[in-house]
């Protein structure tokens, strides 16, 4: 049956070789799967916020039509409950607490009465416990054959405003269900992953007199300034080895796009134009996307490090910003309504440049600094839409959106 799945997912999932092209995936077709839960210890409020992460989980990585009702069973009955026997797949799970307080998951995947996937997992911490419900979908997907989704297990890291010119960093699952304050007072923003591990970030602050470049190492809670610049100063892309930072800087009152040396410490000006080039990204070791007003309004270019060359890259919309690049695939925020004064709706498209295909990711609000996961399969994005501020998360194989509300303030801007 595995084996079977697995080839139908891998016909699913075929694209006719581009991305920008939608799929639709009917419910109906998805096998079903239900959530037993056979927890000893913690209180029942704890116990059903666990149920309900798995259960959210289960969703996301979109490969089931996923049963949400909470029901209880001892971990050792030889069968599923009764409202259960249906089901193709039944996910049982036992949280519990050991002698050293320790959390505590076991679970085993039923199919027809008979186990087919089981994990044990400890962590010291339960404050911890949604990752271990992000790392079991994890493993049920990877079981089953799908597209990896490892970056349901990477921390969000983002800049909460919660007054005017006060801000918060926060450390994060993707749901939000786990939040870490790590920078607290003053107004510091823009912040962005460091490393692939996640251990260290780099983030802005405007408390001082000038815009300042922090960088921040979670492990040893040290802070030291970096670098400091008239008018702006963002580190808005890390190269995949960690040893070159894309900065936006305006020294000169105009801001360009620089290249920052993390071992020399030494920067250049990669953009030289007399307008705006901010917001640059990574394409590949020898070239960068940025947004520039090179044609009277916002949109996306791309040069390389060592040529003074620029393309076009958009050519729909006309105030295209805060992209983001994964293999030939470009993410990009436009604004689809005329007026730039007036409330209006920014929506997420996402284009190929082997194509003229654009397929439009988002639909209501204002939706902005899209992320590409490392593998290109997701997409975790900013939405403001009636006084909500939330995180979404877009599965680009699966032409489905999920959101996660944030509880209060508003998200500035996130790394992933």
């Amino acid at each position: 049956m595995k084996i079977f799945f697995s080839l139908l997912m891998s016909i699913s999932f075929l694209f006719g070789g581009d991305a920008t092209i939608d799929v639709i995936k009917k419910v109906e077709t998805l096998p079903s799967i239900a959530v037993e839960d056979s927890s000893t210890s913690y209180d029942n409020r704890f116990r059903l916020k666990f149920f309900k992460a798995l259960v959210a989980d289960l969703n996301v990585i979109s490969i089931f039509n996923v049963d949400r009702n909470h029901r209880s069973v001892t971990y050792d009955d030889s069968s599923v409950v009764f409202e259960n026997k249906d089901m193709r797949y039944v996910l049982r799970y036992k949280i519990f607490e050991d002698d050293s307080r320790s959390f505590n998951v076991q679970y085993k995947l039923i199919s027809n009465d008979e186990i087919i996937l089981s994990k044990n997992y400890r962590i010291k911490n339960s404050d911890y416990n949604v990752f271990i419900s992000h790392a079991i979908a994890y493993d049920i997907n990877r079981f089953m054959g799908a597209p990896s989704v490892e970056w349901m297990k990477k921390k969000v890291i983002f800049s909460r405003i919660v007054s005017p010119k006060k801000s918060e960093i926060v450390v994060s699952d993707y749901t939000l269900s786990y939040q870490k304050i790590i920078v607290r007072g003053g107004f510091n923003i823009f912040p962005k992953w460091a490393t692939r591990k996640q251990n260290s970030f780099y983030y802005t602050s405007l408390d001082e007199v000038k815009p300042s470049l922090y960088y921040v190492n979670i492990i040893d809670g040290t802070n030291k300034l970096l670098l400091e610049s008239d008018g702006m100063m963002i580190c808005s892309d890390v190269s995949a080895d960690s040893k070159k930072l894309l900065l936006t800087m305006a020294p000169n009152g105009q801001p360009d796009v620089y290249l920052y040396d993390v071992d020399t410490r030494r920067y250049k000006r990669i953009t030289k134009y007399g307008g705006i080039d901010v917001a640059a990204k990574f394409m590949n070791n020898d070239k960068i996307v940025f947004v520039s007003n090179r044609l009277g309004y916002p949109n996306i270019f791309s040069k390389k490090l060592n040529n003074s060359e620029v393309e076009q890259m958009v050519y729909y919309g006309k105030s295209n910003s805060a992209c983001s690049v994964s293999g030939d695939y470009i993410v990009y925020k436009a604004r689809e309504t005329s007026s730039a004064f007036s409330r209006n709706t920014f929506n997420l498209h996402l284009i190929s440049t082997k194509t003229d295909f654009i397929r439009r990711l988002t639909a209501t609000g204002v939706n902005e600094f899209p992320r590409f996961s490392k593998d290109g399969d997701a997409i975790l994005f900013i939405k403001n839409y009636k006084a909500q501020s939330s995180i979404g998360i877009i599965r680009l194989n699966h032409n489905k959106n999920y959101l996660f509300p944030l509880k209060y303030g508003k998200v500035q801007s996130m790394d992933w």
